[in-house]
């Protein structure tokens, strides 16, 4: 399926493949174009509203059931798209504010959190869901559907969901007015859960909602 395929008006719109494509997509190309940080006033709530989106399409594809495909191994995509250069856009665009604290898997006990950063979570997920597009593009649809899927349940859905919340609860700061956690100069390498308590400063919410596009209340 060439890229002029990929929207061909014999395609059924309503065709949950087509649909989930669409979806990927869109959540590439608008991130994409909020790293080149051409409207920094609105990158935060834009990448909020756009990861929401995409694990709404994250959902469908884990309540559906089990997708095979079509070929037993793999076909090669060839060379994978470096993120390089949009992990480091939007590490800088979101300091002061990149870093964040995540517990992976919420039913396993007593395990603390570790440090993690916007930019590399939004950087791994485009790298997930490009290699299935990479399939889609070449009519390759089971494997893209089962890609995706698959990729949903042990990387960029966990990704996803984390990065998520670290965006709910940077606006959610801001729109209440409750002061953050300063996390500048923090090593997500060497981070624990006391050091994340014990080295934070103080950073007043209005110090980074005008930059990262958050009004208040």
């Amino acid at each position: 399926m060439s890229d002029a395929m990929l929207h061909a008006t014999h395609q059924d719109p309503g065709d949950f493949a087509v649909q989930i494509a669409d979806s990927i997509e869109s959540f590439i190309v608008a991130t994409t174009e909020v790293a080149k940080g051409d409207e920094p006033d609105s990158a935060v709530p834009f990448l909020l509203l756009e990861v929401s989106q995409l694990l709404l399409t994250g959902g469908r594809l884990g309540a559906h059931e089990d997708i095979v495909p079509d070929e037993r191994y793999e076909p090669d995509t060839g060379p994978e798209p470096d993120v390089d250069d949009l992990r480091e856009r939007f590490a800088r665009m979101l300091d002061p504010v990149d870093v964040f604290s995540e517990v992976f898997d919420p039913y396993e006990p007593r395990k603390a959190p570790v440090a993690c950063r916007i930019s590399d979570s939004l950087a791994d997920i485009v790298t997930d869901l490009r290699h299935g597009l990479a399939h889609y593009r070449a009519g390759r649809v089971s494997e893209a559907l089962w890609w995706w899927q698959f990729s949903y349940f042990s990387n960029w859905g966990p990704t996803a969901s984390a990065a998520l919340r670290a965006l709910q609860s940077l606006v959610a700061h801001v729109r209440l007015d409750q002061p953050l956690e300063e996390l500048d100069g923090l090593d997500t390498d060497e981070l624990a859960d006391e050091a994340l308590a014990e080295e934070a400063g103080r950073v007043m919410a209005e110090e980074i909602a005008a930059p990262l596009g958050i009004r208040t209340s």
